[in-house]
């Protein structure tokens, strides 16, 4: 039982965790989350955590690199992301929108067809991921004060930019459609800091959400997934996320949202690919701390048909104990195995 415990979930049991239906145990995704420093600080020994499995075959790709568009201007590169400014003026978008990557000629996919073919042969839950959407991949683009600003001032400008990104992204959910056959799509966007989220509402449904519409209605006509991680506190914007077609929200970041609340009035509408806290609880307490946390979101976010998938909330950085990260791990694992035996028929 132990050894089977081990292997990932087959394609079946992760999708009945993410439509409610009745799982065999909480899934694993996004748990190796290893961010910045960790595998420089312990290197090998992360190949010890490999013995706990992922139950979802995460596919990434890059759909825009700015270096290889042959821009007019010079960008800097150097220092943080914010100083890039990609667009620092709009009377350039023209040429950033005529010089966009096509789909169809992205090299990336050979690579990931050859990945997406192993996780197939063994039945894997798979997704096609990639980091940014609206929020934050505009920001990259103009700059995160620049786009906030924009909003306001510059909002046919701020239309058109979307309209062009997300035009993009259809087209490489389409090929990899066609070419990989994914059960979901990952994204990101960042859409929350820790009080509250980084526009109103009302901006939200006036430049971000038509957009996000259309990305939602393009997976639901091929039946695929949509996981969406967005840091820091999103709940006023949870309904909207539900109405375009958002299936799985990761982190509901702690210390920023309710879990308890979100739960409660989101749980019959919404999954969660609830995330253990790596700004305090994994990196700074102890293995008991971090199984506790574990249990709490299980017992709380885990509903009799099922609706919850486990991970790491961010990346776990450089300086996290190991033991603690194991406990992570294996709490997630076993309690989560324990916890859906009560609802077993």
């Amino acid at each position: 039982m132990k050894k089977e415990l081990m292997q990932p979930l087959p394609r079946e049991e992760v999708i009945k965790a993410v439509e409610r239906k009745n799982p065999v145990r909480i899934p694993l995704v996004l748990s190796k989350f290893w961010g910045e420093g960790l595998v420089e600080q312990y290197g090998d020994r992360l190949k010890q955590l490999d013995r706990f499995p992922d139950d979802a075959a995460m596919l990434w790709i890059d759909p825009i690199d700015y270096r290889k568009m042959g821009l007019s201007w010079e960008i800097n590169f150097e220092g943080a992301r914010d100083r890039m400014n990609i667009v620092d003026d709009w009377s350039r978008l023209d040429e950033f929108i005529e010089k966009l990557p096509d789909p169809e000629q992205d090299a990336q996919f050979s690579r990931l067809a050859e990945q997406c073919e192993h996780h197939k042969q063994h039945n894997r839950y798979i997704l096609f991921c990639w980091w940014g959407l609206f929020f934050e991949r505009p920001w990259g683009i103009r700059g995160m004060e620049n786009l906030l600003l924009d909003y306001y001032l510059e909002p046919e400008n701020v239309h058109r930019l979307h309209d062009a990104l997300c035009n993009l992204y259809i087209g490489y959910i389409r090929r990899a459609v066609r070419e990989l056959q994914p059960d979901g799509f990952f994204t990101s966007d960042d859409l929350g800091h820790q009080t509250q989220p980084m526009m109103k509402p009302e901006i939200f449904c006036a430049l971000l959400k038509p957009y996000y519409r259309k990305v939602g209605a393009e997976l639901k006509t091929h039946n695929l997934h949509w996981w969406l991680h967005s840091c820091g506190n999103n709940t006023e914007l949870l309904p909207h996320l539900i109405d375009v077609g958002v299936n799985v929200f990761h982190p509901l970041q702690k210390y920023t949202m309710d879990a308890n609340a979100v739960a409660k009035q989101f749980g019959r509408q919404l999954s969660f690919l609830a995330g253990v806290d790596v700004q305090r609880i994994i990196t700074r307490t102890d293995p008991q701390t971090i199984r506790a946390e574990v249990r709490f979101l299980i017992d709380v976010f885990d509903r009799p048909e099922g609706g919850m998938c486990i991970g790491a909330g961010n990346g776990i950085v450089a300086g996290t104990p190991f033991e603690n990260i194991e406990a992570f791990l294996d709490e997630a694992l076993h309690y989560g195995s324990y916890h859906r035996r009560q609802f077993s028929p």
